[in-house]
């Protein structure tokens, strides 16, 4: 069986961290393109489309984050399996008719998160996991017809939509990337990020490791809905 063909869109304002982390979970063939670059694929000619985190906020009226917007939502309406993480998981829910706003305070720093019923990109998890979480917007209202599959006191970390799955926090993130986010955080003040980073420890990281399983799921599912597409004539 052919290797799954991933347009991975790279949200990343200083894409290193997120290029390393995402490649390393994504056990398939990976086309990048730098949104903030203004790159998009020029066709939806790929198996499943990806969405990273960014320090941006998706309700910004910039060009780039209004073309990745119609991107997701045409690769959505082609029956493409997407899977976003954090600002990806607010783009796809937004390009779907859902709402993304300020939550007036920052969630970062290993939590647990709750599962909401059950999912195949969550398959294998416990009712309650640990993620690392960095963000201060969020997903306020679902688009219609999704569901939410993740929550904490903090609000929605997760939905699916048809062959579309969002979570609000970091399965990719490895410590190094952690900590560089954390005190790069101006908005933080130093004793907050002190504790942050205080938290990033080897059992901290163990124990959220149990999430990147998700990534495994999301390409087994987008495996089926390849293989149960009809064939034509470039297959």
């Amino acid at each position: 069986m052919s290797r799954l063909r991933i347009a991975l869109l790279n949200a990343a304002h200083d894409g290193a961290d997120t290029r390393r982390n995402f490649r390393r979970e994504l056990d398939a063939d990976v086309s990048e393109f730098s949104l903030t670059d203004g790159e998009l694929p020029e066709s939806f000619e790929y198996d499943a489309v990806v969405v990273t985190g960014s320090r941006s906020s998706v309700y910004w009226d910039e060009p780039w984050i209004r073309a990745a917007r119609e991107y997701a939502r045409e690769a959505a309406g082609h029956g493409l399996p997407c899977l976003g993480v954090c600002w990806g998981h607010q783009l796809l829910a937004e390009a779907l008719g859902g709402e993304v706003d300020a939550m007036g305070e920052y969630e970062i720093g290993y939590r647990e998160v709750e599962r909401a019923g059950d999912d195949p990109l969550l398959d294998g998890l416990p009712d309650r996991f640990t993620v690392f979480t960095t963000h201060s917007d969020a997903v306020v209202e679902l688009p219609e017809g999704a569901r939410e599959i993740a929550t904490n006191e903090y609000g929605n970390h997760g939905f699916r939509k048809d062959h579309v799955f969002g979570v609000q926090f970091h399965p990719e993130y490895d410590p190094e990337t952690a900590r560089t986010v954390t005190e790069g955080k101006d908005e933080l003040n130093d004793e907050r990020k002190e504790r942050v980073v205080a938290g990033i420890t080897d059992e901290n990281y163990a124990k959220a490791c149990e999430a990147k399983a998700l990534f495994d799921n999301f390409l087994q599912y987008a495996a089926a809905v390849r293989d149960e597409r009809p064939a034509t004539a470039s297959d």
